[in-house]
């Protein structure tokens, strides 16, 4: 009877533990309203504006509402900055170091200071038999060859028939003519200028020193006070004058091979003539249109250089008989130096004028490191 008591109380306590322990643990896990508290918390949060959701939500939305709509902000806004570094890129071809370093150098030779004398004037190839430059801002020859050697000139005794007829200070607007002593018998040549002929004394020389005309420099002389003789002995007095003491003339034209004289002589000669503005002048001038006899007629300069705009020319003037070759001979401003150049004896038509183009570059060539220099 007691064992059944015993049970019979071990069974109501093991009843009512089974019992409490599923009471309690719904007590403790299922809160009052819970049903009702899930249905409402999304509207809550609607209302309430319960921050963490809604910073959770922007956290998740911003990067692409800001990619799309707005410009990006903190690292995000040094990327408009990189873009035009890839877009250079693009267009620009890289440049090797070795490029670099050639480029260098380049540079470096080419603000080296140069002078005119440390270029040997040897290494010029000048084919023109006597040759000689001198620089008028000192007075020193740059190039020399063969420069007193005594040749014939030719008509470069133009240039002193001219001085000898300014320094009589003769009405150059009288008229002179044409007539068969002014006839080239020596060597033959032709004229635009008849016999018969007239012309103003200024008209003569400009086509004496522009066209070399030899019957108007013949006229020049023959119309001088006392005659051609009269006028043959003050060229060479004024010869002598200028210190040209290896010089002689013996007519205005130069047609005589017994004109002569030296290139060292003949840059003293243009110096002097380049004093005169009407030698400048008409020595220079490209071409002319000239009225004779009722016609006019175009004479051109026989010097071709002038009509080039790279020459910026003082005094001009040529000369050719087969004794003497073709010369030339020019006051002019080269690598920014009054200079003179004397030209003797050149073979072949263009040969004078390559000769001075050769000089020219020489200079330049020369001149260009110090001007870079300075």
């Amino acid at each position: 009877m007691m064992h059944r008591f015993k049970l019979a109380v071990l069974g109501t306590a093991l009843l009512g533990m089974l019992t409490g322990v599923p009471a309690g643990a719904a007590t403790s896990k299922k809160p009052e309203g819970h049903g009702a508290a899930r249905k409402s918390e999304p509207v809550a949060a609607k209302k309430t504006g319960n921050k963490a959701a809604t910073q959770s939500a922007a956290s998740k939305s911003a990067p692409k509402v800001v990619a799309k709509n707005s410009k990006p902000v903190g690292k995000l806004a040094a990327a408009p900055e990189r873009a035009p570094a890839k877009s250079q890129a693009k267009n620009t071809k890289a440049v090797p170091a070795s490029k670099l370093a050639a480029a260098a150098d380049v540079d470096k030779k080419a603000v080296r200071r140069v002078s005119m004398r440390e270029i040997d004037p040897g290494k010029l190839a000048l084919y023109s038999s006597s040759a000689l430059v001198i620089d008028q801002s000192t007075g020193h020859a740059v190039i020399e060859k063969q420069p007193d050697a005594v040749v014939p000139i030719a008509s470069i005794s133009k240039l002193m028939t001219s001085m000898v007829v300014l320094d009589a200070k003769l009405d150059m607007h009288e008229v002179i003519t044409i007539t068969d002593a002014d006839v080239d018998t020596m060597k033959g040549t032709r004229s635009r200028l008849p016999v018969g002929t007239t012309m103003t004394r200024e008209t003569a020389m400009l086509l004496a020193l522009m066209s070399s005309e030899n019957r108007a420099a013949n006229a020049l002389g023959r119309h001088y006070p006392g005659g051609l003789s009269a006028f043959v002995a003050a060229m060479n007095r004024k010869a002598h004058a200028l210190g040209m003491y290896n010089s002689r003339f013996e007519e205005p034209t130069g047609l005589s091979s017994n004109n002569v004289s030296t290139a060292h002589d003949l840059a003293r000669m243009v110096t002097a003539a380049a004093r005169y503005p009407e030698i400048r002048q008409f020595s220079t001038t490209a071409e002319a249109k000239v009225e004779l006899n009722g016609r006019v007629r175009d004479f051109g300069n026989t010097n071709a250089l002038v009509r080039s705009d790279s020459w910026e020319i003082g005094v001009s003037k040529t000369g050719y008989i087969s004794e003497a070759g073709r010369c030339l001979v020019m006051q002019a401003r080269v690598a920014d130096k009054p200079v003179v150049i004397v030209l003797l004896d050149s073979q072949g038509k263009m040969t004078r004028v390559g000769d001075a183009n050769r000089i020219k570059r020489w200079m330049e060539s020369a001149g260009l490191g110090s001007a870079r220099k300075a």
